[in-house]
């Protein structure tokens, strides 16, 4: 919707624009791509964007599993939704950064993490390919014809609040890039009715999929906090773990962060009040 809205904003200024998001099967929460392509002229081009003028990342995280600059071309810039400043952040060539708290402010103003219309406000002030007040109504046009006119405007209010706290500056790469383990095995190595199989690997019969490698516990906004004193050890939370990330060790509980997404269902379960979701 971000990239959408984007690309609304771009033709509202009078220019042409293309927008797609591409992602197999993926849930809330998982590194998905979005593009946007806008020009002069009309866009004849429907390939994914392979050497950008601009990235967005939506998620610090993301800058440690994956390569967000592959591609970038040579005076080109990024924006992170971080609360750290740009010159702190390497994302492994020297590049124009700009970062902002994008989820600080979705959770002030949209009461819930979803960061891809205040990410827009911090993408108009450090590139200024489109102005705030397009983005604006981009905004509206996409969010608020689906969802509704109010939301429409809560999400406009947060993408000028963010560009009002985005800090522009630069990155100095120095950190060697390393390229993204991929989702294996590849569909088509696998049997029909592999599904139905299990496989031995180091962590015990599983199937086909890469969580090994893939440690999905950072798609998380917020964490559980565990309290021993109050748990009274009935297993609530291990038993409605959709993830089986909690763990019973003799007289306490132990929370896998690796691959805890931070549901915040073992804190509603447990009539003890022993575990608290914390940012």
């Amino acid at each position: 919707m971000a990239a959408q809205a984007l690309a609304s904003a771009a033709h509202a200024e009078g220019g042409y624009a293309t927008a797609f998001p591409f992602f197999g099967a993926e849930r809330r929460g998982a590194p998905v791509l979005a593009f946007t392509r806008i020009d002069d002229k009309r866009i004849y081009r429907k390939t994914q964007v392979y050497e950008p003028d601009f990235v967005v990342v939506l998620d610090e995280g993301l800058l440690e599993t994956v390569n967000v600059v592959e591609g970038l071309k040579d005076g080109g810039a990024v924006v992170v939704n971080s609360v750290r400043s740009p010159e702190e952040i390497d994302v492994g060539i020297d590049a124009k950064l700009a970062t902002v708290d994008a989820t600080s402010v979705a959770l002030e103003v949209l009461k819930r993490p979803a960061t891809n219309s205040s990410i827009l406000g911090a993408l108009s002030k450090a590139t200024g390919i489109v102005s705030i007040e397009s983005i604006e109504k981009g905004i509206m046009q996409v969010f608020g014809d689906r969802l509704g006119e109010k939301v429409g405007e809560r999400n406009a209010k947060a993408a000028r609040i963010a560009y009002d706290r985005t800090v522009v500056g630069e990155s100095h790469g120095s950190r060697v890039l390393k390229a993204s383990n991929k989702w294996l095995p590849d569909v088509r190595e696998l049997p029909m009715g592999v599904a139905g199989i299990s496989l031995d690997t180091d962590a015990g019969a599983v199937g086909p999929g890469s969580f090994l490698e893939n440690k999905t516990g950072s798609w998380k906004v917020f964490h559980p906090e565990y309290d021993g004193e109050k748990c009274t050890m009935c297993n609530f939370c291990w038993f409605y773990c959709p993830e089986g990330c909690i763990y019973r060790k003799e007289d306490r509980m132990e929370f896998d962060m690796d691959y805890c997404k931070g549901c915040g269902i073992c804190a509603n379960e447990c009539p003890a009040e022993a575990i608290k979701m914390v940012r």
